[in-house]
């Protein structure tokens, strides 16, 4: 009976084969596959029941809307345009220039010409440094 048993164990051994396991990791950050990205992406964003309180739900403005204020927003540019092309002329010229609350201040230095922009009203101020 020993022996039986001692040669069961002996070619059940035998018989069985083992390898060698490997690791390799799904997430892309970590060394995976970059085709898993999407997958764990949309796998997480079915997961996730969080929404943020501050996001809209959608664009509420109408394409009438949009148009009315796409066409302002050119009008008031053009008006900007030429109002600049009037006051300063084809090349912007030292010196001090109020528009409405705007203060511009042009001058030279060695960077190059400075427009420094104030918001006399709230006080904001910008500087456009343009190089030689």
């Amino acid at each position: 009976m020993k022996k039986r048993l001692v040669l069961l164990l002996f070619f059940t051994g035998y018989f069985c084969i083992g390898q060698q396991l490997s690791y390799q990791p799904i997430n892309p950050a970590f060394g995976g596959e970059t085709f898993n990205y999407q997958w764990l992406l949309s796998s997480a964003n079915a997961q996730n029941s969080f929404t943020d309180p501050n996001a809209s739900e959608g664009n509420d403005e109408s394409s009438l809307e949009a148009f009315g204020e796409n066409l302002n927003r050119q009008i008031l540019s053009q008006l900007s345009r030429s109002l600049f092309q009037t006051q300063l002329g084809d090349e912007l010229q030292e010196g001090s220039f109020s528009f409405g609350s705007l203060a511009l201040e042009i001058y030279d230095s060695a960077e190059g010409l400075v427009v420094n922009i104030l918001d006399v009203d709230t006080g904001e101020q910008t500087q456009i440094i343009i190089p030689n």
